[in-house]
């Protein structure tokens, strides 16, 4: 694998070495033990992918620290911090603007297990896929596309890998592929804004997930049935919905404006 070849042959080709190493093991230990060993296929799925992204970067592209050029080293405290209370913010502040108009009713709940393990949970997943999309991929991308082109297929493509389902459940849920597309370009955004690093976007992104975990997973908030679900949030997600996308547009429109004025087109 040469850094010269076409950059989606790039990428195919790191997910070929992925899928080379780890299924020799994943395959054989779940046609052993099953669904119990769902947990401990991902975390050794993660492991390797995580370990790849060291490998392709000082072998593919030379790098001393394939880490600090993806973003990912050092993290920013104050950058965390600052997505982390735009996540949860916008997110408070959606819950409670539907609240007020009556079209979600709040129940009686025990919040502090769903909080504990949502954040455990949130911070892996906004972790892994931070790494993943607006580390390794953005920066492959950005290797061959003017920072536009790269912006928009770094977005599409993440939005794509959470909407493959089936067709039905596909059509039943349209709505949210453009807020995924639109968390996809902001999250874009944060890094350039933030010098190439990943703090701020994976704190707004494990935010998001923490947020939606406890109020998802102890139906804390539930829809009155007054309005359409496409309305409030599909499945129960506030942010997979008219007004969730509506949320997420202000907050692109909010971390754009931190962009130098040369990269407001990108």
């Amino acid at each position: 694998m040469s850094q010269n070849s076409p950059v989606f042959w790039r990428i195919l080709c790191f997910f070929g070495i992925l899928l080379l190493v780890t299924l020799p093991v994943t395959v054989p230990l779940h046609l052993w033990l099953g669904q119990s060993a769902e947990l401990g296929l991902g975390i050794l799925l993660y492991l390797a992918f995580v370990l790849e992204v060291g490998w392709w970067g000082r072998r593919v592209w030379g790098l001393m620290h394939p880490y600090r050029s993806y973003g990912l080293i050092p993290m920013n405290i104050g950058e965390f911090l600052c997505g982390l209370a735009i996540a949860l913010g916008s997110f408070s502040a959606l819950l409670l603007l539907q609240v007020g108009l009556g079209w979600l009713r709040v129940q009686e709940v025990d919040l502090l297990p769903a909080i504990g393990s949502g954040a455990i949970t949130a911070l892996g997943v906004g972790f892994a896929e931070e790494l993943l999309f607006r580390g390794w991929l953005l920066t492959e991308l950005e290797q061959d596309l003017s920072p536009s082109f790269a912006l928009w297929a770094n977005s599409l493509i993440f939005a794509v890998l959470h909407f493959l389902k089936p067709l039905e459940v596909i059509l039943q849920t349209w709505v949210q592929f453009p807020g995924l597309v639109l968390l996809g370009v902001i999250l874009v955004w944060m890094r350039r804004i933030t010098g190439g690093r990943l703090s701020m976007a994976i704190a707004l992104h494990s935010g998001l997930v923490w947020a939606y975990y406890i109020v998802n997973t102890t139906q804390w908030m539930v829809p009155n049935g007054t309005v359409p679900d496409w309305l409030t949030g599909i499945g129960g997600n506030p942010l997979a919905g008219l007004i969730g996308l509506t949320f997420l547009g202000g907050m692109a429109l909010m971390v754009r404006s931190q962009l130098p004025a040369s990269g407001r087109s990108t």
